[in-house]
C-alpha cells in the first residue's frame, strides 16, 4: 500500500469529524478508511467496501469540500479504491467436547435482535380516534401474522407511538404464538449489522438469518434508509424474499412511503399491504395519556390542570410524558401543591401557543373541490355518486389528519356522525395504498392548503 505523502488534510478532516460524531459511528465508518495518495488535485482513499464509500459521501460531502480540493462540479475531489480482501487466519482445530454447540441461527439471532420494551404493549397504549385505526390494524397483524395486512406500514410524526405499536405487535406474537420467531430491529441497526457482516466476511450468514430464520420482521424508522442505495437494495431483496414466504413485515416511518427518498421499487413493495397514519392524539386522548402517566408516578393532578397541559402541549406524546416526569420531580423535591400557576411556571419552556393560522374545514373543502373539480356544496351535500363521494371522503380524511379536533367535532363540521368520518378515513387509507392518481391528488390538496 502507498503511503500518503501529504496526509495532513485527511488527518485534519478526521480530527474534525471525530469531535462531531459518536465514537461508534467513527469506529464503524471512518476509522477503516485509509489515505493512499494525496496531491493538490485531490486524494485517493482506500475503503473496505462500497457501503463505507456511500456513507462518507452521503453524510460528509460538505465537510469534505471544506477540507479537500473540489472538482469542476463543486464535489470533493476524492477517488476510492476498494481494499483487497484479506485472507482469513487459520483457526486451530478445536478440541473435542461433549457439549453440543449452539446453532448458528440461534446465536446470530441473539446478537441481532433488538430487545422488546416491556412497557410497550397493547394494554398500555392509550387509544383515541387519531390512533384507533392503527391499533386495530396492528392487532389484526399480531393475531394473524402474514395473513392479513402484509406489509403493515405505520407512519406519523416523532413521539406519537409508532415504536410502542411495533413492540406491542412483537410482544403479542411472542405471548400467543411462541413457535414464531420475531425479529425487531431499527434501520440503523440493520445497516450496522450489514457493515459488520461485510467486514467479517459473513454476509451469507446474515442473509440466511434474515431470509430464513425469522417469521416476523419488525423494522423501526425506515426513513434512515434514504440515500443509501446499496443498503436499500439489500433490504429490498430481503423484503421480497420474506413477503414471498408469507412472513409478516411491519415497518414504521416518519413519512408515508410515497414521500420517502427511496427507489420506486421499494416504495411499491411497502405500499403492497396497508399504509396507516398515526396522528397526534386530540385533546381528550392527551388528557387520558397524562392521567395514565400521572397515576404511574403516584401524582395527583386535577382535571383542570390536565386539560391545561393537554391544550398547551400538542406536538407529541413524549413531551406529555416529559411534562409529567418534570412535575413529579418538582412535587417530590419541593413538596408543593400543583396549581395551574405552578405548572405553568415549571413547564414554561415546554408549553406551546396555539398556531396563529389554524387550518379550517372550509379551507380543506375549497382545496379538495378545486383539485377534484367538484363544488363545495356538492361535497357538503348528500350526493353519493363516485365523483362526489371520493372527494367528500378525502376531505374528511385530510380534516382528521390536519385539524386537531375530535371526530365528533369534525363530524358536526361536515354534518355527519363521527363514525362516518372514521369510515371515510379508513376507506381513503385503503385506496391510497393502491391508487397512484389518488395519492397525487391528495398531495396536491395538501400543497394548496400549505400555500
Amino acid at each position: 500500500m502507498l503511503t500518503c505523502d501529504t496526509p495532513n488534510v485527511w488527518t485534519q478532516f478526521l480530527e474534525y469529524v471525530k469531535d462531531h460524531c459518536s465514537p461508534a459511528a467513527y469506529g464503524n465508518w471512518l476509522a477503516p478508511i485509509s489515505c493512499v495518495e494525496s496531491s493538490n488535485e485531490g486524494i485517493t482513499l482506500e475503503v473496505p467496501n462500497v457501503f463505507v464509500q456511500d456513507y462518507l459521501i452521503s453524510n460528509y460531502r460538505q465537510d469534505l469540500c471544506a477540507f479537500l480540493p473540489v472538482d469542476g462540479k463543486g464535489n470533493p475531489a476524492v477517488k476510492f479504491v476498494i481494499a483487497a480482501p484479506k485472507a482469513a487466519p487459520k483457526s486451530p482445530t478445536p478440541a473435542p467436547t461433549t457439549q453440543s454447540a449452539m446453532p448458528a441461527a440461534s446465536s446470530t439471532g441473539d446478537k441481532r435482535c433488538v430487545k422488546l420494551n416491556d412497557n410497550y404493549r397493547f394494554e398500555t397504549f392509550i387509544e383515541g380516534p387519531a390512533n384507533q385505526f392503527v391499533k386495530s390494524a396492528a392487532l389484526g397483524v399480531a393475531s394473524r401474522p402474514g395473513q392479513s395486512y402484509n406489509p403493515l406500514f405505520i407512519h406519523g410524526g416523532v413521539g406519537l407511538g409508532k415504536t410502542h405499536m411495533l413492540h406491542s405487535i412483537g410482544h403479542y406474537i411472542q405471548d400467543h404464538q411462541k413457535n414464531l420467531r420475531v425479529q425487531c430491529i431499527t434501520t440503523e441497526a440493520f445497516i450496522n449489522d450489514l457493515v459488520d457482516s461485510l467486514r467479517n466476511k459473513s454476509v451469507d450468514k446474515m442473509k440466511r438469518f434474515y431470509r430464513s430464520d425469522i417469521d416476523v420482521l419488525l423494522v423501526d424508522d425506515i426513513q434512515f434508509l434514504q440515500n443509501r442505495l446499496n443498503f436499500e437494495e439489500e433490504f429490498c431483496n430481503m423484503f421480497e424474499t420474506l413477503i414471498n414466504q408469507n412472513k409478516q413485515i411491519v415497518i414504521t416511518s416518519d413519512k408515508p412511503p410515497a414521500q420517502l427518498k427511496l427507489s420506486e421499487r421499494i416504495i411499491a413493495r411497502m405500499e403492497w399491504g396497508l399504509v396507516a397514519h398515526m396522528g397526534m392524539p386530540e385533546v381528550e386522548t392527551r388528557v387520558a395519556i397524562l392521567q395514565n402517566k400521572a397515576e404511574q408516578k403516584g401524582l395527583n393532578i386535577s382535571n383542570n390542570i390536565l386539560f391545561f397541559i393537554a391544550e398547551h402541549i400538542h406536538n407529541n406524546v413524549r413531551q406529555l410524558e416529559g411534562a409529567i416526569n418534570r412535575l413529579s420531580a418538582h412535587s417530590r423535591l419541593l413538596k408543593e401543591t400543583l396549581t395551574e400557576e405552578l405548572v405553568e411556571k415549571t413547564l414554561r419552556e415546554m408549553l406551546q401557543q396555539a398556531p396563529k393560522a389554524r387550518i379550517t374545514v372550509e379551507q380543506i373543502l375549497k382545496s379538495v373541490a378545486a383539485v377534484f373539480q367538484v363544488r363545495v356544496s356538492d361535497i357538503k351535500g348528500s350526493i353519493r355518486t363516485k365523483d362526489v363521494a371520493v372527494p367528500r371522503q378525502v376531505a374528511m380524511y385530510l380534516a382528521k389528519e390536519m385539524i386537531n379536533e375530535s371526530l365528533m367535532t369534525l363530524g358536526i363540521s361536515f354534518g355527519k356522525t363521527h363514525s362516518t368520518i372514521l369510515h371515510a378515513c379508513k376507506n381513503i387509507e385503503k385506496k391510497v395504498a393502491a391508487d397512484e392518481m389518488l395519492r397525487r391528488q391528495i398531495s396536491m390538496v395538501r400543497r394548496n392548503i400549505a400555500a
